[in-house]
């Protein structure tokens, strides 16, 4: 077994127990999602696909922030799921969009990436979503469906198929996630 390959199994498998507890509201979530997002640092830059190494960079940083913010909201009994206006998401999109233009652009021009304005696309709209996710946020999952499915193409294009296999069940984890977290949201709603 190639080196790259047991870094990816073993980076999959963090990366399943991190969604799975994170779906949970689980704050052991967070040290899952961070070595998981380590090991996928290297595998991205070997891949060549400098966004994503990037945004597993932040990830690491989030889930820095995440435990910090779970552990210090879930000691005050404060860590209710929410929900954003329309008005918001449109902001999250603009600035998104601009942001995947840009980080595309830059790639495009100054590395030897490959496919670099998809990668730009997923790793600018994984930086919002990622910070919803730590806010929990209802629609963070809706935007999960969206990336994790272009994430498959891009992965499988790359020749990371282990990735690609997981980001399929993390587009159906999404599903049960924005499901799961609804159910949260709306038993909120009724005490309130």
């Amino acid at each position: 077994m190639a080196i790259n390959t047991g870094i990816e199994i073993f980076a999959t498998l963090a990366g399943l127990l991190y969604i799975v507890l994170l779906i949970r509201e689980n704050i052991s979530c967070w040290p899952f999602g961070i070595a998981g997002s380590l090991l996928s640092i290297y595998l991205f830059i070997d891949g060549k696909l400098y966004s994503e190494a990037f945004l597993y960079s932040y990830y690491v940083i989030m889930g820095a922030w995440g435990w910090l913010r779970w552990s210090q909201r879930n000691t005050a009994g404060d860590n209710p799921v929410v929900r954003y206006r329309l008005s918001a998401h449109v902001i999250i999109v603009l600035l998104s969009s601009a942001g995947a233009l840009a980080l595309g652009s830059f790639f495009s021009g100054y590395t030897d990436a490959q496919r670099p304005y998809i990668d730009a696309f997923t790793t600018a709209f994984s930086f919002a979503a990622t910070y919803m996710e730590v806010k929990k946020v209802l629609e963070t999952w809706v935007y999960w469906i969206v990336l994790n499915l272009a994430s498959i193409w891009l992965y499988m294009d790359r020749s990371l198929d282990i990735y690609a296999a997981l980001i399929c069940v993390y587009a159906l984890m999404s599903v049960w996630g924005l499901v799961q977290w609804m159910r949260v949201y709306r038993g909120q709603q009724a005490l309130s």
